[in-house]
Protein backbone atom coordinates (compact mmCIF):
# COMPACT_ATOMS: atom_id res chain seq x y z
CA UNK A 1 0.00 0.00 0.00
CA UNK A 2 1.87 3.44 -1.38
CA UNK A 3 1.60 5.88 1.73
CA UNK A 4 1.52 9.62 1.70
CA UNK A 5 4.01 11.60 1.74
CA UNK A 6 2.66 12.87 5.34
CA UNK A 7 2.55 9.72 6.41
CA UNK A 8 5.98 8.80 5.24
CA UNK A 9 7.86 11.75 7.30
CA UNK A 10 5.80 10.64 10.31
CA UNK A 11 6.51 7.12 10.28
CA UNK A 12 10.76 8.31 9.97
CA UNK A 13 10.57 9.54 13.10
CA UNK A 14 9.75 6.05 14.73
CA UNK A 15 12.13 2.89 14.56
CA UNK A 16 10.10 0.33 13.87
CA UNK A 17 12.94 -1.85 16.19
CA UNK A 18 11.94 0.36 19.43
CA UNK A 19 9.50 0.14 22.44
CA UNK A 20 8.87 3.37 23.76
CA UNK A 21 7.51 4.14 26.88
CA UNK A 22 3.62 5.30 26.65
CA UNK A 23 5.00 8.99 27.44
CA UNK A 24 7.21 9.15 24.17
CA UNK A 25 5.00 7.72 22.21
CA UNK A 26 1.65 9.96 23.10
CA UNK A 27 4.73 12.60 22.79
CA UNK A 28 5.39 11.67 19.28
CA UNK A 29 2.04 11.23 18.01
CA UNK A 30 0.86 14.76 18.89
CA UNK A 31 3.84 16.40 17.52
CA UNK A 32 3.84 14.08 13.86
CA UNK A 33 -0.16 14.52 13.69
CA UNK A 34 -0.80 16.14 10.38
CA UNK A 35 -4.38 15.75 9.33
CA UNK A 36 -6.44 18.95 9.12
CA UNK A 37 -8.82 17.48 11.58
CA UNK A 38 -8.10 16.74 15.37
CA UNK A 39 -7.99 12.92 15.14
CA UNK A 40 -8.17 10.24 17.41
CA UNK A 41 -5.64 8.58 19.23
CA UNK A 42 -6.52 4.43 19.49
CA UNK A 43 -4.96 2.12 21.27
CA UNK A 44 -4.62 -1.63 20.02
CA UNK A 45 -4.03 -4.55 22.64
CA UNK A 46 -3.08 -7.57 21.03
CA UNK A 47 -3.99 -10.82 23.34
CA UNK A 48 -3.13 -14.22 23.60
CA UNK A 49 -6.30 -15.82 24.38
CA UNK A 50 -8.48 -18.97 22.98
CA UNK A 51 -11.52 -19.03 21.10
CA UNK A 52 -13.91 -19.80 24.51
CA UNK A 53 -12.35 -16.88 26.02
CA UNK A 54 -14.68 -13.53 26.63
CA UNK A 55 -12.65 -10.01 27.17
CA UNK A 56 -15.32 -7.57 27.76
CA UNK A 57 -16.31 -4.28 30.40
CA UNK A 58 -16.58 -1.23 30.18
CA UNK A 59 -14.20 1.58 31.55
CA UNK A 60 -14.60 5.05 32.80
CA UNK A 61 -11.86 6.83 31.19
CA UNK A 62 -10.90 10.05 33.19
CA UNK A 63 -10.95 12.43 31.10
CA UNK A 64 -13.31 11.39 28.36
CA UNK A 65 -13.12 10.32 24.60
CA UNK A 66 -12.88 14.19 23.42
CA UNK A 67 -15.87 13.23 21.65
CA UNK A 68 -19.82 14.01 23.02
CA UNK A 69 -21.74 11.24 22.57
CA UNK A 70 -25.10 10.76 21.74
CA UNK A 71 -27.17 9.04 24.34
CA UNK A 72 -30.25 7.13 23.38
CA UNK A 73 -32.58 6.04 26.29
CA UNK A 74 -35.52 3.27 25.79
CA UNK A 75 -37.42 4.08 28.55
CA UNK A 76 -41.42 4.95 30.27
CA UNK A 77 -42.72 6.94 32.85
CA UNK A 78 -40.90 8.24 35.66
CA UNK A 79 -37.70 6.56 33.97
CA UNK A 80 -38.19 8.29 31.13
CA UNK A 81 -38.26 11.66 33.08
CA UNK A 82 -35.26 10.44 34.88
CA UNK A 83 -33.50 9.90 31.30
CA UNK A 84 -34.47 13.39 30.06
CA UNK A 85 -33.12 15.62 33.65
CA UNK A 86 -29.91 13.32 33.02
CA UNK A 87 -29.35 15.26 29.78
CA UNK A 88 -30.25 12.37 27.66
CA UNK A 89 -29.99 12.83 23.83
CA UNK A 90 -33.26 11.20 22.95
CA UNK A 91 -35.86 9.37 25.43
CA UNK A 92 -38.71 7.20 24.38
CA UNK A 93 -40.26 3.69 24.21
CA UNK A 94 -42.48 2.53 21.08
CA UNK A 95 -41.48 5.72 19.05
CA UNK A 96 -38.06 5.36 19.02
CA UNK A 97 -38.21 1.28 18.01
CA UNK A 98 -40.38 2.61 15.03
CA UNK A 99 -37.96 5.01 14.50
CA UNK A 100 -35.09 2.64 14.65
CA UNK A 101 -37.20 0.06 12.70
CA UNK A 102 -37.34 3.12 9.54
CA UNK A 103 -33.50 2.87 9.40
CA UNK A 104 -32.72 5.70 11.79
CA UNK A 105 -29.20 5.23 13.78
CA UNK A 106 -28.21 8.86 14.95
CA UNK A 107 -27.26 8.23 17.90
CA UNK A 108 -23.85 6.40 19.67
CA UNK A 109 -24.85 4.45 22.56
CA UNK A 110 -28.39 2.89 23.61
CA UNK A 111 -29.45 2.57 27.52
CA UNK A 112 -32.99 0.45 28.33
CA UNK A 113 -34.48 0.21 31.44
CA UNK A 114 -35.15 -4.27 32.07
CA UNK A 115 -38.77 -3.60 31.09
CA UNK A 116 -38.17 -2.05 27.81
CA UNK A 117 -36.02 -5.12 26.78
CA UNK A 118 -38.65 -7.39 25.27
CA UNK A 119 -39.83 -4.55 23.15
CA UNK A 120 -35.91 -3.34 22.57
CA UNK A 121 -35.18 -7.04 21.28
CA UNK A 122 -37.53 -6.70 18.11
CA UNK A 123 -34.59 -4.35 16.81
CA UNK A 124 -32.19 -6.10 18.35
CA UNK A 125 -30.62 -7.65 15.04
CA UNK A 126 -30.73 -3.71 13.81
CA UNK A 127 -28.90 -2.45 16.77
CA UNK A 128 -26.32 -5.93 17.33
CA UNK A 129 -24.97 -5.20 13.90
CA UNK A 130 -24.08 -1.57 14.55
CA UNK A 131 -22.82 -2.77 18.45
CA UNK A 132 -25.55 -0.65 19.82
CA UNK A 133 -28.02 -3.37 21.47
CA UNK A 134 -28.20 -2.63 25.35
CA UNK A 135 -26.62 -4.87 27.08
CA UNK A 136 -26.78 -5.82 31.32
CA UNK A 137 -22.99 -7.01 30.83
CA UNK A 138 -22.23 -3.40 29.47
CA UNK A 139 -24.70 -1.68 32.44
CA UNK A 140 -26.97 -0.12 29.54
CA UNK A 141 -29.53 -2.12 30.56
CA UNK A 142 -30.24 -0.50 34.19
CA UNK A 143 -32.75 1.01 36.31
CA UNK A 144 -30.39 3.45 37.28
CA UNK A 145 -30.67 5.51 34.28
CA UNK A 146 -29.45 8.78 35.40
CA UNK A 147 -25.93 7.40 36.30
CA UNK A 148 -25.52 5.64 33.18
CA UNK A 149 -26.33 8.66 30.87
CA UNK A 150 -24.04 10.75 33.02
CA UNK A 151 -21.16 8.12 32.70
CA UNK A 152 -21.74 7.74 29.67
CA UNK A 153 -21.51 11.35 28.68
CA UNK A 154 -18.28 11.65 30.82
CA UNK A 155 -16.23 8.92 28.83
CA UNK A 156 -17.82 5.31 29.96
CA UNK A 157 -16.84 3.21 27.01
CA UNK A 158 -17.08 -0.18 26.41
CA UNK A 159 -14.02 -2.12 25.34
CA UNK A 160 -14.00 -6.38 24.05
CA UNK A 161 -11.96 -8.27 22.12
CA UNK A 162 -12.59 -9.16 18.46
CA UNK A 163 -12.43 -12.79 16.75
CA UNK A 164 -8.21 -12.23 16.02
CA UNK A 165 -8.50 -11.22 19.78
CA UNK A 166 -7.51 -7.73 19.68
CA UNK A 167 -9.06 -4.72 21.68
CA UNK A 168 -8.73 -1.73 19.43
CA UNK A 169 -10.53 1.23 21.16
CA UNK A 170 -10.42 5.60 21.03
CA UNK A 171 -8.52 6.94 24.05
CA UNK A 172 -8.71 10.47 23.16
CA UNK A 173 -8.23 13.39 20.15
CA UNK A 174 -4.79 14.66 19.97
CA UNK A 175 -5.58 18.17 21.08
CA UNK A 176 -5.89 16.68 24.74
CA UNK A 177 -3.22 16.94 26.71
CA UNK A 178 -0.04 14.13 26.92
CA UNK A 179 -0.61 13.73 30.84
CA UNK A 180 -4.50 13.15 30.33
CA UNK A 181 -4.09 10.40 26.68
CA UNK A 182 -1.45 9.06 28.75
CA UNK A 183 -3.88 8.44 31.86
CA UNK A 184 -6.61 7.64 29.61
CA UNK A 185 -4.57 4.61 28.12
CA UNK A 186 -3.29 3.53 31.64
CA UNK A 187 -6.55 2.90 32.99
CA UNK A 188 -8.10 1.19 29.85
CA UNK A 189 -4.67 -1.20 30.16
CA UNK A 190 -4.94 -1.50 33.83
CA UNK A 191 -9.11 -2.65 32.84
CA UNK A 192 -7.98 -4.76 30.08
CA UNK A 193 -5.35 -6.67 32.38
CA UNK A 194 -8.09 -7.23 35.12
CA UNK A 195 -9.99 -9.42 32.65
CA UNK A 196 -7.45 -12.20 32.21
CA UNK A 197 -8.98 -14.92 32.00
CA UNK A 198 -8.64 -17.15 35.48
CA UNK A 199 -7.36 -20.73 32.96
CA UNK A 200 -5.28 -18.87 30.40
CA UNK A 201 -1.66 -20.41 30.36
CA UNK A 202 1.67 -18.09 29.44
CA UNK A 203 1.41 -14.51 28.18
CA UNK A 204 -2.20 -12.87 28.49
CA UNK A 205 -0.69 -9.63 26.33
CA UNK A 206 1.40 -9.86 23.08
CA UNK A 207 1.49 -6.25 21.87
CA UNK A 208 0.22 -2.76 22.45
CA UNK A 209 0.29 -0.44 19.71
CA UNK A 210 -0.43 3.62 19.78
CA UNK A 211 -1.31 5.40 16.79
CA UNK A 212 -4.05 8.61 15.59
CA UNK A 213 -6.32 7.98 12.60
CA UNK A 214 -4.46 8.47 10.28
CA UNK A 215 -0.68 7.72 11.45
CA UNK A 216 1.81 5.56 11.81
CA UNK A 217 1.48 2.84 14.93
CA UNK A 218 3.93 3.01 17.62
CA UNK A 219 5.16 -0.10 19.61
CA UNK A 220 4.95 0.43 23.43
CA UNK A 221 6.58 -1.03 25.98
CA UNK A 222 3.30 -2.19 27.63
CA UNK A 223 5.23 -3.76 30.73
CA UNK A 224 6.14 -0.61 31.54
CA UNK A 225 2.38 1.39 31.45
CA UNK A 226 1.56 -1.17 34.56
Amino acid sequence: MKRGKKYREAAAKIESDKLYTLQEAVKILKESSYAGFDESVEIVINLNILQKHTVRDTVSLPHGTGKTRRVLVFAKADKAKEAQEAKADYVGDTDLIEKIKGGWFDFDVAVATPDMMKEVGKIGQLLGKRGLMPNPKTQTVTNNISTAVQELKKGRVEFRADKTSVVHLGIGKVSMDESALAENCHVLYESVLSKRPPDLKGEYITSVYLSTTMGPAIKIDYKQIA
